[in-house]
């Protein structure tokens, strides 16, 4: 069970173009139904479109452009997102925002004043500062206590841990 992102924001960009462009096509319509001057000089504009060859410069930019949204469209369509949960087994699942929660949380060990934690699909990155001048040993503790953390979720798929330290001050 993977959950990928949704596409919210090209969905609601495209959405509101065809909206305004609905809204105006309507608004005209009105206009020329109660012979009010429309805001389109449709006259004007059906003349220009049909006085324009088909050879013309500006049709096949317009219809380049068209090709282009419609490709990029259709690419956010097909290409996954990223995943928002991590499969426990065939049926369940955790959210990945959950998961870095309590990993970050796991690594904050004795000696350690934060850490950064990134699940990815095989790896959970873990970058930890300390203000310790010696930091041998730290990456160790950290590593097991992030290992046994993700052993308690018992994720189908275990990422590889890795663990970075960084000191806040040099070593004297």
């Amino acid at each position: 069970m993977t959950r990928r992102s949704r596409r919210a924001l090209p969905a609601t960009l495209t959405a509101l173009v065809l909206l305004a462009a609905s809204v105006l096509v309507a608004v005209t319509a009105v206009q020329l139904a109660l012979g009010e001057p429309p805001w389109l000089p449709y006259d004007s504009l059906i003349d220009r479109l049909h006085g324009t060859p088909w050879s013309a410069r500006e049709v096949a930019v317009a219809g380049g452009v068209a090709a282009a949204i419609g490709l990029v469209l259709l690419l956010v369509a097909i290409v996954p997102g990223r995943p928002r949960t991590a499969a426990l087994d065939q049926h369940t699942a955790v959210s990945v925002r959950g998961l870095r929660n309590a990993l970050r949380s796991a690594a904050v060990v004795d000696g350690v004043e934060s850490a950064a934690v990134k699940v990815r699909r095989r790896r959970v990155r873990t970058v930890v500062r300390t203000r310790r001048a010696v930091v041998d040993g730290l990456d160790d503790a950290v590593r097991s206590a992030v290992e046994s953390r993700v052993g308690e979720f018992a994720l189908a798929r275990p990422p590889q841990v890795v663990v970075r330290v960084k000191a806040l001050r040099s070593a004297q």
